[in-house]
């Protein structure tokens, strides 16, 4: 990531009355791939009046082509992989005695894909002993309703629907399978089947954070603490620390952009100066409210609340939300449950053996305590549908109250791109900064065949050095859009 020498200029385009200076400038060519759009004249979305993006929409992914990461996935991986080894992970529990219902229906799950290419779609069913209170039953059977209704109209299997539906569908199949919300029997009920995941996950992050977690409380209360910041929520253990300096609170700041640009190797794409000019803002403001959406537990889960440590510590944030799924997902999607598990399990380590880890879980817990952490689930971070459709009153809460959000991993990523063919280069601000409810930065490691906001010359790079560059992770980007808000697109 590289930090500009004119903090002067990045002030002045971010601040408030003039934060449209995000966008890139209108003659901006798209170029690259064609792809089939649909007709898109609308400036508001029918479904729920939101913005829209800036530019046609293109089609979605779909799982039909073999050789594909989608077709791989919903023809294979998902059944074979990843479900095979939920079950082995909760074989015990599976096959005692109240687990023989959700067995059945597991197991019945798994033959539909094992059939995916000619299984039909249906509709979720919803339990009459569902536990939660009935208008949050009611709302979430009438979105998945909407969701579905038009794939199962037209016939659609596992593999015909776009991808991000089925694989978003798939999991809360599986939470219908297992009884999750079933009162009725204590044993079913809000029982995490990726549990064991995610602990290995928390189990073991601590040796690789504690090194991080040095680091990170020595950062700078500058635009280059930040930044690097950033970095470590974006690329967690791949940052090179080897040229950290020994007295880092004493040292100059051209020490920290010597590190931060020995980590944007990788970028295709880096908004970094802009999102730390925002920042600056909203540390001169001394109010700042900032979500950050969270993706994976595990080490992922421990730099993000790094992250919020760091933007809290500086004067950045008043207050981090923390934005969380609503119910187990993708295997180690992150509930608040599992964050107050991870605060928890780190201010309980030795102070001997793991002096920084322990160290920051106590502030977490603080944190937490004192409102400076928020934890908020919803079900629309467990759902397919395009950020562009965020229902009220999740969309008015983020545009009233948030100043900034942090949108992390590529589930969400993709979401925020609808999961369609953009081109690479279509500018992030025309596709997610035009109608995000917030201003936005998006911190992403690529691992699906989507994207967009790209430079050109760094994606020809990434092609050229690897063939899996779009999913195997090795590429990032750093994108930061304006927000609706911000640009009068909904006054």
């Amino acid at each position: 990531m590289k930090i500009s020498g004119s903090i002067g200029l990045c002030a002045f385009l971010l601040t408030l009355e003039t934060a449209i200076a995000f966008a890139p400038a209108p003659s901006q060519s798209i170029t690259a791939r064609t792809v089939i759009v649909m007709s898109s004249t609308k400036t508001t979305c029918p479904k729920t009046g939101n913005p829209l993006p800036n530019l046609p929409i293109p089609d979605p992914l779909l799982s039909l082509t073999p050789g594909t990461w989608a077709y791989d996935t919903m023809s294979r991986r998902l059944n074979k992989e990843i479900l095979q080894r939920t079950y082995e992970e909760n074989e015990e529990q599976f096959n005692s005695p109240p687990f023989a219902k959700a067995l059945e229906r597991f197991n019945k799950l798994r033959s539909e894909l094992d059939d995916a290419a000619n299984t039909k779609l249906r509709h979720l069913e919803f339990e009459s002993t569902d536990g939660r209170p009935a208008d949050v039953v009611a709302r979430e059977e009438a979105e998945w309703k909407s969701i579905m209704q038009p794939y199962i109209d037209n016939g659609d299997t596992w593999l015909s629907a776009p991808w991000l539906y089925t694989e978003f569908y798939a999991y809360r199949r599986l939470i219908e399978a297992i009884g999750y919300y079933d009162k009725s029997n204590a044993d079913t009920y809000m029982y995490d089947p990726f549990v064991v995941a995610k602990r290995a996950g928390l189990h073991s992050s601590v040796n690789s954070a504690e090194n991080m977690l040095e680091k990170v409380v020595s950062l700078p209360n500058t635009k280059e603490g930040v930044a690097l910041a950033a970095a470590f929520a974006l690329w967690g253990n791949k940052m090179d620390l080897s040229i950290w300096p020994a007295d880092a609170e004493n040292s100059s700041l051209d020490v920290f952009a010597k590190i931060l640009h020995a980590a944007d190797e990788n970028l295709l794409h880096d908004d970094t100066d802009l999102l730390t000019a925002r920042c600056e803002v909203l540390r001169e403001r001394g109010d700042g409210k900032i979500d950050i959406i969270v993706d994976n537990a595990g080490f992922e889960l421990v730099t993000d609340l790094a992250l919020a440590d760091h933007l809290v510590a500086s004067g950045v944030a008043r207050v981090v939300t923390f934005q969380l799924k609503g119910h187990p997902t993708f295997v180690s999607d992150a509930l608040e449950k599992d964050l107050l598990e991870t605060v928890q399990h780190y201010a309980s380590l030795s102070p001997e053996k793991y002096p920084n880890a322990h160290a920051a879980g106590l502030r977490w817990q603080k944190y937490l305590e004192e409102g400076k952490w928020v934890c908020h689930e919803d079900n629309f971070w467990c759902q397919p549908s395009p950020f562009w459709e965020m229902p009220n009153p999740l969309r008015a809460d983020m545009k009233d109250r948030c100043d900034l959000a942090f949108v992390k991993g590529d589930a969400n990523y993709r979401r925020l791109l609808g999961d369609r063919y953009w081109d690479y280069s279509a500018p992030f601000q025309d596709v997610v900064g035009c109608y995000f409810p917030c201003p936005v930065c998006s911190l992403r490691t690529l691992k699906a065949e989507v994207g967009c906001g790209m430079d050109e010359k760094q994606v020809e790079r990434a092609r050229s050095l690897d063939d899996g560059w779009m999913v195997n992770g090795r590429f990032g980007v750093v994108q930061v859009g304006t927000g609706a808000g911000e640009i009068g697109a909904e006054e």
